[in-house]
């Protein structure tokens, strides 16, 4: 269970003058996600979409609210006046390095991101790219958990086989489709076995038709999880409404920026779902309306 309350998110900037200036990227959101659910975050460029998942990963700290992902906190706002600043430092202050890096460090959440730019090393197989992921989770082990070097490998070829890039594991990304670059990131999140994984417009780069399969991939996948136990959530940042409304149990719409919820929309279309369902359809022109009605209001106001 992701339970996300009144999340914030503001910056400080300095502009060509020199003077500091404020940008709000996040604000006042608050949400309950449920374990297993596949979630679409949909809206304009720079409502604060991506910031609001890597809020969501722990990869920011929220300047206000907090997020509690199976009633343990993600990360605590920052500090934001020099009595918050004290509190903050003596409730962090540890022995030494080592022990900071120990106990406040270590990782709390099972979860796996993926990214728009697929963010797989270059210098690195395929194969190569899934067992460094295996490594990073095998390091937290200890005990007979902690698997070998083979197992480690043998795992990874299982995870290839099930994108099937069995056949590409001794290749570089620069030797593969942006389709098949973007199922190799899938394989390496899906290979630590999280509960969660974020993905920030995954299917962006690649053609229209691949997408599709990405899509259909994707649920496979997702499916598959639910086979051997509780399926794992998922939540998608997208600017494709189609994609949303496809691939979801429940659409949120973020509003222009600053980036707060505008409207949630459950998609309670049966699975395995056709493209050109009609119910389906009629969420997507709801949506569209949404943004449209966003556009316009937006060049009256400016006008």
């Amino acid at each position: 269970m992701i339970e996300v309350k009144s999340i914030g998110k503001f910056f400080s900037v300095v502009n060509d003058k020199g003077l500091a200036e404020g940008l709000t990227a996040v604000l006042n959101v608050s949400l309950t996600i449920p374990d297993g659910k596949i979630i679409s975050i949909l809206g304009p460029s720079g409502c604060g979409k991506s910031t609001f998942l890597e809020i969501l990963a722990g990869l920011q700290a929220p300047t206000d609210g907090t997020i509690h992902i199976d009633d343990k906190l993600v990360l605590e706002p920052l500090p934001a006046t020099r009595k918050e600043q004290i509190a903050y430092r003596r409730r962090y202050r540890f022995i030494s390095p080592l022990a900071n890096g120990v106990f406040r460090d270590r990782p709390k959440h099972d979860i796996a991101m993926i990214f728009q730019d697929y963010a797989v090393f270059p210098w690195m197989t395929a194969l190569q790219n899934v067992v460094f992921a295996l490594k990073l989770r095998n390091a937290d082990k200890t005990g007979p958990a902690k698997l070998k070097k083979r197992e480690l490998e043998e795992k990874a070829y299982f995870y290839l086989h099930k994108v099937d890039l069995a056949a590409s594991a001794h290749k570089y990304p620069s030797q593969l489709s942006g389709g098949m670059r973007q199922r190799l990131a899938l394989a390496r999140a899906l290979s630590v076995e999280p509960k969660i994984i974020l993905m920030d417009e995954p299917f962006a780069a690649v053609d229209a038709l691949t997408r599709e399969k990405l899509q259909d991939e994707l649920l496979r996948l997702w499916n598959e999880t639910g086979d051997t136990g509780k399926p794992i959530t998922i939540i998608l940042v997208t600017h494709d409404t189609p994609e949303a409304v496809y691939l979801s149990d429940e659409v949120i719409v973020f509003s222009p920026g600053p980036g707060s919820i505008r409207n949630r929309l459950p998609v309670m279309v049966k699975r395995p779902r056709a493209r050109t369902d009609a119910e389906l359809t009629e969420i997507q022109e709801r949506i569209l309306a949404m943004f449209q009605y966003d556009i316009n209001q937006e060049t009256d106001y400016t006008i």
